[in-house]
């Protein structure tokens, strides 16, 4: 069985191919601009369909073989036994990543390092009697001494420091910016939960994740760019709420394998009007 053999999709794929479309289209602006080819990303489909249908597909109590993968992937069995047990590629936490995100929900969640309505307190440096960026740091890692961590946030504009020299933080550490490792990491971390999740309300039963947006369409530039201010104010309370919650929970909780993720996004764009039709043009006849 050749790869390039085009086969009927069933009804459930057929029904897919439309909103696949839309969703891939930003990814494929995203990968022509950074040079990510065609035949690189088929290379990855490839190993990503063996992958998941080797693992994920896999029947309980009995061994899977090349020839199911092949028949659930329509990849040629040479193929198949080529690329099984290579894994599928991990986006693994950088460790600054770790560390940064550590620090920072710290200090956004911790009754120590947050005033009375919740927002980040702007630190000293150092200090015995009270809160400090070194008290901070070190609440959450000995590994690192605070001046280097303070260094580096200086530089990143993850901090900054205001006229009586305390640390402040800044907006940049809420977004990480331009392509960097951590934006990168998150790009596709918070993609794949918010696929995973509406992937399995798909195919379950009874949709079991939160999935739901709020949408105007036809509205002027204006209104849509204060309502995209406005949903970001928004936004940002109920991530600090999740955030200072989970927080304070985990102080008392023993530990294990599962993790939880609380995302928002917000997005607006001035896409084109759909092309009204011509009430002069001829219409076609119902019966044809």
């Amino acid at each position: 069985m050749s790869d390039s053999v085009s086969t009927p999709l069933p009804p459930e794929g057929a029904r897919l191919q439309a909103p696949l479309a839309r969703l891939l289209r930003p990814l494929v602006r995203l990968f022509v601009r950074t040079g990510i080819t065609f035949p690189a990303l088929t290379t990855l489909l490839r190993e990503l369909y063996v992958n998941v249908a080797e693992y994920d597909f896999a029947l309980p109590g009995k061994e899977q073989t090349d020839s199911r993968v092949s028949l659930l992937t329509g990849i040629h069995r040479k193929e198949v036994r080529r690329l099984r047990g290579a894994g599928a590629p991990v986006s693994a936490v950088p460790a600054s990543v770790s560390r940064t995100s550590r620090i920072i929900a710290r200090w956004l969640a911790a009754p120590d390092f947050t005033d009375a309505e919740g927002r980040p307190r702007p630190l000293p440096r150092a200090g015995e009697d009270g809160p400090s960026f070194e008290s901070l740091v070190a609440s959450v890692t000995r590994d690192l001494r605070p001046r280097a961590v303070l260094d580096e946030w200086l530089d990143r504009g993850l901090a900054v420091q205001d006229a009586e020299g305390r640390i402040v933080l800044a907006e940049a550490a809420f977004v990480p910016q331009g392509g960097g490792e951590q934006q990168l990491y998150y790009f596709g971390r918070n993609l794949h939960d918010h696929i995973a999740a509406a992937v399995a309300n798909i195919l379950d039963d009874r949709p079991r994740f939160l999935e739901r947006a709020v949408h105007y369409d036809g509205l002027s530039p204006d209104l849509a760019r204060r309502l995209e201010a406005r949903a970001r104010e928004i936004a940002m309370a109920a991530l600090q709420e999740a955030n200072r919650e989970a927080h304070a929970a985990c102080e008392t909780d023993p530990g294990g394998d599962a993790r939880w993720n609380f995302g928002v996004y917000v997005y607006a764009e001035e896409a084109p009007a759909a092309p009204r039709p011509d009430p002069a043009a001829p219409r076609p006849d119902p019966a044809a």
